[in-house]
């Protein structure tokens, strides 16, 4: 079970960190263009068909192995908890992202996603070290 779920959150950071970049791409092109259409077509299989799918295994795996190994008893996981929310978080800001752009939609610039990018990247660094190295036993 823990191979499937560390199989299910790679999956799911790789959409994380992904999805952000196609956004910095599609920040910068012409509604209604070829390009633009192009691009919402990848976000929309990339959420749907990996990310989603990814996200609720990796949640539904986790919370399992918490709850069969008392982790979810210590400091470290409590902290990991909320990173992990945050994550998720993100990962909602981006479905409604991805709605906006597929509506031609441009609320944000592409430095604002550039910057989403780099709180995903801190965020998944936090939760890697407090489940590896499992600081405040």
């Amino acid at each position: 079970m823990e191979a499937f779920h560390v199989i299910s959150v790679v999956m799911w950071m790789a959409g994380m960190l992904y999805l952000p970049r196609l956004f910095v791409y599609h920040a910068n092109t012409k509604p209604g263009s070829e390009t633009s259409a192009l691009l919402a077509t990848m976000e929309r299989r990339l959420l749907f068909y990996i990310m989603n799918p990814a996200m609720a295994t990796a949640i539904l795996l986790g919370l399992t192995l918490a709850v069969t190994s008392d982790a979810h008893l210590f400091v470290w996981f409590r902290i990991k908890s909320v990173l992990l929310v945050c994550m998720i978080y993100m990962h909602c800001l981006f479905v409604k992202y991805r709605k906006d752009f597929s509506l031609d939609i441009r609320v944000h610039s592409s430095f604002f996603f550039r910057v989403l990018n780099e709180i995903v990247t801190v965020l998944l660094i936090g939760i890697i070290i407090m489940a590896v190295v499992k600081p405040f036993r």
